[in-house]
């Protein structure tokens, strides 16, 4: 039986797949149905009735079953007595649908009356004005006149906060159930509901604090009226008088394709500046959602305490220079340190950021000395084999397929991520957790093992060698289980993080993982170099694999080229600060005393930093060099499945300041580089003939867009919501060696033993925060009540011998730093003899707790440390 079914829609001929809705086959050829309460993301529920259309079926003979011709020989068509609702109705073989006749027109002007009779006139203020779907719909099918009689109008609260950062307005909801059904079906935070009925009805938050949702602002997205907005944008700009750029979001390994909404206002100085961020659909990376501090933390870009001009130090006190003298001495003082000169970055960069870094420290310096500041993760060279093959996308996993995350917390760690997989796992995708504490995806997942601290990678390798027996078909335990799951699977993708785990771990674990893809199946089939199957790092920044493929690392150059001697990674660098070994340090975007890895700037005779604010770093520096902001510039970012995506300048430059990688050039151009790159496609050209993974890319390649469905950003906002379409290019991701080559050798694994056991203290794991306090989301004031307090998660047993009790503030040693942290104790969310602390860096190598005083009844209430 063919899985395709053709049918007609006013008079074309259409041919779609099997359980297609009849509204999703129209806008396959065109025909727009309007809908309210349709998203085809989303199951449909069949509510708001505006997608009513004639659907015929051809009348079949009861005893043959074959269609019945009339006098012309065609199929007759039976369209029965009542309209019907085109989002629930899946298509069938010779169906037959009229969309523009008189009876559906008529349908469709009673259901916009309807819907006005309760919805406030309010056009003229209303933010979603010009990209309203209740109001193109009523001037496209409405009534010319009102039969309303306004004295009988309910009268409702127009501006209920459904907490920090979303305005509810009761009048203007019409009832479609989008915003709930986004909140319970996509993203599995059922925080806001209706509440009462009939005409009464509203939308209640039912959670503390209100709408507590990390994805609460997409809600805004498919909201087809105004009663959902931001409280950042709300009364802020018209639609029509804002220009869309496309970027991409500079906060997580994801990617997530983004459009900067800006606007030139009087109160800015008449400067253009951000208004909004949008998603950008890219049914690769992010479909068309975004977290909500890719939302809203973007108001640093705009700050009025951004570094302006270079400071150099004069007599002890920074002071403002020119660019020629900043420029000139920051080459002199390194090339009088020439050969003790090493480098840290940020993981926010971008790929041409990174690339004349290393080449600025390895080719006019001389020195290997060069590492991120956050380098908690390994393992870009088991990625470079066998990473995520290009074209994959995880919206393909379903039923036969399996999902493996490591030692992450993917909800706060990379968001979309989360989305995907949790979708994945509803669609079928059988899902393996390992980690050392619970986390929100244990839910969704079919096997979760937690290990003890220090045993990621022992745990993995016991998975490993229960996937080689896997297949002898004996009785299995649940480890083993798991692995023959994932062994046996279609198709196979493991995520891994660095949590509680050493650089060196994670790089044993990225290169256990890799043998475990390449174990074959019943088949002789192994799981490396084929779609959808692959190996991704769940890495601390935006472009964490970016600035690895770039060579920012001690171990290797660009392209993952061998050194001819290797250089001192981020621990030795902060080591040889502190000694005197290093005389020169040069920062790039990044803090390492604000983070606490320094407490000072140590022996080094000349400090640079390159920054958008005057950090603490940069407080202790000579030369301060001020940088441009991802939305002032052009670059590109490579995500966590090493897409290579291009972002936009979107407002003008914020005083002098530069782009980083134009920095580089000038300083490079004085140590005797060469000439500066005058654009920076350039210098993405000096990567692609540098780096082979980036060979044929160029920046026209990769903002090449794609048809995608479902098609968004349209006319027909009512379909898709008010995410934009993507005109600008999805990116192009770059080949690991499995896709070429065949019988890749599996690694060669040293003994690992479980971790010590019987050590004195209370192991500590730093969990990573999705609103973790920093530079730039401090300038969210939005955020200030969500952002991470320094917390410590304790499980009842271990806090009763600490003598803590939940809600306590802890003063604590970790390592050689000491925190006040407010403590939360937790049998569901916490393990036996493990703390877990957020919203703290912990220091290089494994942190155990020293509990140093305990203060009780503490006011301040304390929400639980996986939920917020």
């Amino acid at each position: 039986m063919s899985d395709l079914v053709t049918l007609t829609i006013d008079g074309i001929e259409v041919t779609v797949p099997k359980g297609t809705l009849v509204v999703d086959a129209a806008k396959r050829v065109g025909i727009d149905i309007p809908v309210f309460c349709y998203h085809p993301k989303m199951e449909p529920v069949g509510m708001c009735r505006m997608c009513l259309v004639e659907i015929g079926l051809p009348v079949r003979d009861r005893q043959t079953g074959e269609p019945v011709l009339d006098e012309e020989g065609n199929p007759q068509i039976n369209f029965g007595r009542t309209l019907q609702t085109g989002c629930t109705v899946p298509v069938s073989e010779g169906m037959v649908v009229r969309t523009e006749t008189e009876v559906v027109d008529d349908a469709r002007d009673d259901i916009l009356e309807f819907l006005l009779t309760s919805h406030p006139l309010d056009c003229p203020i209303c933010d979603k004005g010009g990209e309203c779907p209740l109001q193109n719909l009523t001037m496209r099918h409405g009534p010319g006149v009102s039969r309303m009689d306004f004295d009988n109008k309910l009268k409702l609260p127009k501006h209920v906060p459904l907490g920090e950062l979303i305005m509810l307005d009761r009048e203007r909801c019409i009832q479609c159930a989008r915003c709930t059904r986004f909140q319970a079906e996509i993203v599995d935070d059922p925080v806001i509901a209706f509440h009462n009925r009939g005409r009464r009805l509203e939308i209640v938050t039912n959670s503390d604090p209100g709408f507590d949702s990390i994805f609460s602002g997409n809600t805004t997205d498919v909201c087809p009226v105004g009663a959902l907005t931001t409280m950042d944008f709300r009364f802020e700009a018209r639609p029509w008088e804002l220009t869309p750029v496309a970027s991409v979001c500079p906060h997580c390994p994801v990617g997530c394709n983004t459009t900067l909404s800006t606007r030139v206002e009087a109160r800015s100085g008449g400067r253009r500046v951000i208004k909004r961020i949008m998603p950008r659909q890219n049914e690769m990376v992010n479909e068309i959602w975004i977290c909500d501090k890719g939302r809203f933390v973007h108001h640093y870009a705009d700050a009025p305490d951004r570094l302006m001009r270079p400071l150099v130090r004069r007599n002890g006190e920074l002071t403002e220079a020119s660019w020629d003298e900043a420029i000139d001495l920051v080459a002199g003082r390194l090339q009088q340190n020439k050969g003790a000169v090493a480098g840290l970055a940020g993981g926010r960069l971008s790929n041409e950021d990174y690339f004349l870094f290393q080449r600025l420290l390895r080719e006019g310096l001389e020195s290997n000395d060069l590492d991120l500041v956050d380098a908690r993760i390994g393992g870009a060279e088991a990625i470079a084999r066998v990473g995520i093959a290009q074209g994959s996308n995880l919206q393909g996993l379903g039923p036969g397929d399996a999902i493996l995350v490591v030692a992450s917390d993917l909800h706060q760690e990379g968001p979309v991520w989360w989305l995907r997989v949790k979708q994945a796992t509803d669609r079928g995708a059988t899902l393996v957790v390992l980690n050392a504490r619970p986390t929100r995806l244990d839910k969704h997942a079919r096997y979760a093992f937690h290990y003890g601290a220090g045993s990621a990678v022992h745990e993995a390798r016991q998975l490993l060698n229960a996937a080689k027996i896997a297949l002898n078909g004996e009785e299995q335990e649940p480890l083993q289980a798991a692995a023959a799951e994932l062994v046996k699977a279609r198709n196979l993708v493991i995520f891994f993080g660095g949590e509680g785990l050493t650089y060196g771990e994670t790089e044993r674990l990225a290169e256990t993982l890799a043998n475990l893809l390449l174990v074959k199946n019943e088949e002789g089939i192994n799981h490396a170099g084929r779609l959808n199957n692959g190996l991704i790092a769940v890495w601390s920044d935006a472009n964490g694999q970016g600035a690895r493929d770039m060579g920012i690392s001690a171990d290797y150059g660009p392209g993952y080229r061998p050194l001819p001697a290797n250089g001192r990674s981020r621990d030795a660098i902060l080591e040889s600060v502190a000694d005197g070994s290093t005389r020169a340090l040069y920062v790039l975007g990044a803090d390492p005393i604000g983070d606490g890895l320094l407490p000072d700037r140590g022996q080094l005779d000349f400090l640079v930093v390159q920054e958008l604010f005057l950090t603490e770093t940069a407080k202790q520096a000579d030369v301060v060099l001020p940088a441009q902001s991802w939305a002032e510039r052009e670059g590109t970012f490579t995500n966590g499945e090493r897409r290579v995506q291009r972002f936009y300048p979107a407002i003008p430059t914020v005083g002098e300041s530069r782009a980083d990688w134009q920095i580089l050039a000038q300083v490079g151009e004085r140590v005797g580089l060469g000439k500066v790159p005058f654009a920076a496609g350039l210098v993405f050209r000096q990567i692609t003939e540098t780096v082979p993974q980036y060979g044929g890319m160029d920046y026209r390649a990769l903002a090449e867009p794609v048809e995608q469905w479902p098609p968004v950003g349209n006319d027909d906002l009512y379909f898709g919501g008010t995410a934009y379409d993507n005109k600008s290019g999805v990116g192009r991701q770059w080949a690991v060696v499995a896709e070429s080559e065949e019988g890749l050798e599996q690694y060669t694994l040293s003994p690992v033993a479980p971790a010590d056991e019987a050590r004195e203290g209370l192991p500590a794991h730093e969990a990573r925060a999705l609103y973790r306090p920093g530079i730039l989301i401090a300038h969210t004031k939005l955020l200030h009540e969500r952002m991470a307090r320094p917390s410590l998660l304790l499980h009842p047993q271990d806090a009763a011998e600490l003598g803590i009790e939940d809600g306590d503030l802890v003063r604590a040693r970790l390592g050689n730093q000491e925190h006040e942290l407010d403590a939360v104790t937790s049998a569901e969310w916490a393990m036996p003899s493990l703390a877990v602390v957020r919203a703290v860096n912990l220091p290089p190598g494994r942190a155990l707790l020293d509990v140093l005083a305990v203060v009780k009844e503490r006011d301040a209430a304390v929400s639980e440390l996986p939920v917020t």
